[in-house]
C-alpha cells in the first residue's frame, strides 16, 4: 500500500479527501499545519507522495516544498489550493513542486493524477538504478551486470570500478581520482599495481579485442576513459 501525506487545515476537506483515498488503496497520513508535516516526514521517510495546500495556519505549502528540495527530498508533491492564478500555478511548479490542483476538484480526478505522478515517479527510480553502454547493462539495485542477456560475474572490487566508468562515461578519470574512490573489502585502499591488474581483467571480460580496447580506453598521461 502507497503511503501519503495530506497536508490541509479544513477539517471538513480532511474528511472526505481521507475517506476517498483510503478507498482508493492508499495508507493516508494527516497533518493541519507546517510544523506537524516536518515532524512526520522527518519521522518517516517511507512517503510515497505529499498532498500540501497552500495556505496554512502557519505558512504555505509553497515554502515547505522548497525547504523540502533544498534537503534533498525527491518525494512527488501536488499542491491543492483554490487559486489558479498563473503566478501561483508557476510559484508552485518553480519551487519544485510536480503537480497543481485548483479546488474545488472531483476525487477522481485526484486519484488519476496520483496515480499518473507515481507512475512517473517510479519510472524516473527504476532508470536511475540502470547503467547502460551497448550490450552492457549494470542493475545497481541488484548489484548484477548483464552483457546481452547473460548474468556476467564480476568481484566486487572489479564491480566498483566498472560502475565508477559507466557513471563517469565520456569523462577522463586519472589514476588517483579511481583510487581515492575504490576500496577492497576489508577497507584497505587499492594501490596502483591492483588498479592496473583490475582495468586488464575488465578488458578481458568486456572488450572483443582486450589489447585493443573500444570501450575502456587509456588516456596517456591522465588515466582511463568509457567511451559508448
Amino acid at each position: 500500500m502507497q503511503k501519503l501525506l495530506l497536508l490541509e487545515d479544513d477539517i471538513s476537506l480532511i474528511d472526505g479527501l481521507t475517506y476517498s483515498l483510503k478507498k482508493n488503496g492508499f495508507d493516508v497520513d494527516v497533518a493541519r499545519t507546517i510544523k506537524e508535516a516536518e515532524k512526520r516526514i522527518a519521522k518517516s521517510s517511507d512517503f510515497d507522495i505529499l498532498l500540501f495546500d497552500v495556505t496554512l495556519p502557519d505558512g504555505n505549502g509553497f515554502t515547505l516544498c522548497e525547504k523540502l528540495r533544498e534537503s534533498g527530498n525527491q518525494v512527488p508533491i501536488i499542491f491543492l489550493t483554490a487559486s489558479d492564478e498563473e503566478t501561483s500555478v508557476i510559484r508552485g511548479l518553480d519551487c519544485g513542486g510536480d503537480d497543481y490542483i485548483t479546488k474545488p476538484f472531483r476525487l477522481g480526478e485526484l486519484c488519476s493524477r496520483i496515480r499518473a505522478l507515481l507512475r512517473r515517479s517510479n519510472r524516473k527510480n527504476e532508470e536511475g538504478n540502470i547503467l547502460r553502454s551497448g550490450d552492457l547493462t549494470i542493475n545497481l539495485a541488484e548489484g548484477k551486470v548483464f552483457l546481452g542477456d547473460k548474468l556476467a560475474e564480476f568481484t566486487g572490487a572489479e564491480y566498483r570500478l566498472l560502475c565508477l566508468l559507466l557513471q563517469n562515461s565520456g569523462r577522463v578519470l586519472t589514476r588517483g581520482m579511481i583510487l581515492d574512490k575504490l576500496w577492497d573489502g576489508a577497507g584497505n585502499f587499492v594501490d596502483n599495481n591492483t588498479l592496473s591488474v583490475y582495468i586488464r581483467r575488465l578488458r578481458e571480460k568486456l572488450e572483443k579485442n582486450p589489447s585493443r580496447p573500444e570501450h575502456l580506453k587509456t588516456v596517456r598521461g591522465f588515466g582511463y576513459q568509457w567511451e559508448e
